[in-house]
């Protein structure tokens, strides 16, 4: 598929939980005239304790560079916490190729605030120390999500996110949730946004909130799901598993 527009996120190209082979696979099975890397794509924080880059992680940006060859697309790299490095070269640009702290994206006649979303997240933002301690945690829990459905492939079942499924059912993550994306929609809202795109919390969406438009691109660890925008500004989430629309069909912007 071509589109106007494709947002991913939390790649974390660098660490050991990243789907960076079936990425590969996405962008090469799909176009579009502007790609939005909206944060975490590179995992600086666990490149610094353990080093881990692979051949597959430079597949990617060997794939975005081919991207920029054979369909002129733009490239708009926003920064995230994983990849803070990128706070010494902030602005930067070269051709088509921008490292931006946030981006404001038209569509149609609509404009959408990106940002990746940690700026909102005080923890990440004034207690890093803090923001490392639960990342150590995150990481063993998709550490334990690799060993489960390593037992689940030699039994011939399917991927099945352990992760994920944790934070649908502890009420201390569903908060969290429902908090970040209202705190998005009022920041939307009090700038005069008609909506947000974001990541950072890997759980994506697609939702008109209080008649704002809310957009996660969700992650490329567990949920492996993009955003697209097509040629008539309509937007929906779309997932590797199938590279087809999800089952939350499309929204068009309130009227």
């Amino acid at each position: 598929m071509h589109y106007k527009t494709i947002v991913i996120s939390d790649t974390h190209l660098g660490s050991a939980d990243t789907k960076a082979k079936e990425l590969s696979k996405f962008l090469k099975a799909n176009s579009c005239e502007r790609l939005i890397l909206n944060g975490d794509i590179i995992d600086a924080w666990n490149l610094k304790r353990s080093g881990n880059w692979s051949k597959k992680d430079t597949r990617i940006f060997r794939r975005i560079l081919k991207m920029m060859e054979s369909h002129d697309t733009e490239v708009i790299y926003v920064k995230g916490n994983h990849d803070d490095f990128l706070n010494n070269v902030i602005p930067f640009s070269m051709g088509k190729f921008y490292v931006l702290n946030s981006y404001e994206l038209k569509s149609g006649d609509k404009t959408l605030f990106v940002t990746h979303g940690d700026i909102f997240d005080m923890i990440s933002t004034n207690m890093k120390w803090l923001a490392n301690l639960g990342d150590m945690g995150y990481k063993f829990l998709l550490w334990m999500n690799r060993r489960y459905n390593q037992r689940r492939r030699l039994k011939g079942l399917p991927y099945y996110s352990l992760s994920q499924e944790i934070k649908h059912k502890v009420k201390l993550a569903v908060n969290f949730i429902f908090d970040f994306e209202n705190t998005m929609i009022e920041y939307a809202r009090k700038r005069n946004y008609d909506g947000i795109i974001c990541g950072h919390i890997h759980q994506p969406a697609l939702k008109v909130i209080d008649d704002l438009l809310y957009l996660n691109s969700g992650d490329w660890v567990e949920t492996m799901s993009a955003l697209v925008e097509d040629f008539n500004h309509k937007w929906q989430v779309v997932y590797y598993d199938d590279i087809i629309p999800s089952q939350q069909g499309e929204i068009i912007f309130p009227d």
